[in-house]
């Protein structure tokens, strides 16, 4: 069924996956009349806040800031409830600043005329390092750290992930629409004779049957369909540090450093922890698992999936992850930078990678009653204010005009070596997470 297909509303939805995409869809169901009849329940493996999912971190970047005019869009009008009514405790407006040395440049001057076609923004062009260093405070020369040239957009911030994601979590569980689940799903129910899926099978065997089931599971909903060449896990990077009251009350007014041709970047700090991390092409895990749409156990696909701190609690991120990421601070902050302020946490935050950074907003294309929500592709939490209203729209049939055939299912699978990407993503390429792990143990 294509995604624009208008449905006949189901009596029940089952949303595997509590996180951006799963938890804002939840809200807006709740929300919408048409809805108000439906059973809405939404399943995760993890009680919530889930500890290693995505939307779940100290901060994330809130901005319109994006090569693609139509993503600047949506962006604005996220901005405008981030900023009147939605979570606005958690929402910090200190700017962002879009920098680059290299050819991701492009990336940033594109960003920067699609902002100021939109008209609402304060933007400040900055023509030199000298200027991004002037602007963001910066204390370090160095322009792989700063950027040679970028602008700085007044009307971006950053959000307390966490927080907004507790907030609305609260928002959803007031209107006492929606039944909460901790279980692990371990497949769909898929009857091969109708192409249809009705409902998921739990890893204790039991059964929930509904009449539609939306896949909103991040990085995880690879092992529940075959998203081969639509859809892959990567690992980011995140590091953080203690720092001071007096430091903090500086560096929190000051904008997000963002840096494209390495991926690296710096939020203000708050509550007492600065962090240091790397949108890049980030680390792939192969994995094999039973093929999620065989009866057959012997079926098996690899694929790249999430390898996180709740697997393995002693996990930190790899020593050349760790590394980048000391190198930028001492680029931009050398004062902090120094051997008896280290890192003394980090992270791996996994992303849902799509081949050219669209959102999969889409019913299957084969399984009827099957609807999927993923592919946030590192910069989905942003748009949480209105990202589920969106989804619904494409569950409606009515997929929002700036976004049919980008949402949709593809056509075709392309080879993960073969994406073109966003063009947002710097740093190394092809990194596998064990053998990253397996080159810090030598190290140490």
């Amino acid at each position: 069924m294509a995604s624009s297909a208008p449905i006949e509303l189901p009596s029940s939805i089952l949303i595997v996956g509590s996180g951006a995409f799963g938890l804002s869809t939840a809200w807006s169901l709740c929300q919408n009349p048409q809805f108000k009849n439906t059973l809405v329940t939404v399943v995760d493996r993890q009680p919530f806040p889930t500890p290693d999912g995505s939307s779940i971190d100290t901060s994330r970047i809130i901005r319109p800031d994006y090569a693609a005019s139509h993503y600047t869009r949506l962006a604005t009008i996220a901005q405008k409830r981030w900023r009147a009514d939605f979570a606005p405790e958690h929402y910090h407006e200190v700017g962002l600043c879009v920098t680059a040395w290299g050819p991701e440049q492009k990336y940033v001057s594109n960003s920067l005329a699609n902002v100021r076609a939109i008209g609402t923004d304060k933007v400040e062009v900055l023509g030199s390092a000298e200027d991004i260093r002037r602007v963001c405070g910066l204390e370090g020369k160095d322009e792989w750290g700063s950027g040679s040239t970028g602008y700085v957009n007044w009307s971006s911030g950053w959000a307390d992930a966490e927080g907004a994601m507790l907030w609305l979590r609260k928002e959803v569980e007031k209107l006492n629409r929606v039944k909460f689940m901790t279980k692990s799903v371990k497949k769909l129910l898929i009857d091969h004779k109708s192409n249809t899926v009705s409902g998921v099978q739990f890893n204790d065997s039991t059964e929930l049957k509904a009449d539609l089931t939306m896949l909103a599971a991040g990085p995880w909903t690879a092992s529940l369909i075959d998203l081969r060449g639509i859809c892959k896990a990567t690992g980011q990077v995140l590091c953080y540090m203690p720092i001071s009251k007096e430091e903090e009350a500086t560096l929190s007014k000051r904008p997000t450093v963002l840096n494209l041709s390495q991926g690296l970047f710096m939020i203000p700090p708050s509550k007492g922890l600065l962090k240091v991390a790397r949108h890049g092409h980030g680390y792939v895990n192969p994995t094999t698992v039973p093929s999620p749409e065989s009866d057959d156990p012997n079926d098996t696909i690899t694929i790249s999936l999430p390898y996180t701190h709740v697997d393995d609690p002693s996990q930190s991120v790899p020593e050349e992850g760790q590394r980048q990421c000391r190198d930028f601070l001492t680029a931009i902050h050398p004062s902090l930078s120094i051997p008896s302020r280290p890192f003394t946490k980090s992270k791996i935050c996994w992303y849902t990678d799509t081949r050219d950074g669209e959102f999969l907003i889409s019913y299957h294309p084969i399984y009827k009653g099957l609807f999927v929500a993923t592919g946030g592709s590192g910069h989905g939490f942003k748009f949480l204010p209105v990202i589920g209203d969106n989804i619904v729209e494409c569950i409606q049939g009515r997929t929002p005009e700036d976004f049919k055939g980008r949402w949709e299912w593809p056509a075709e699978r392309v080879p993960e070596e073969l994406w073109a990407g966003d063009g947002s993503r710097g740093g190394p390429i092809g990194m596998v997470l064990n053998e990253e792990i397996a080159k810090s143990r030598g190290k140490l």
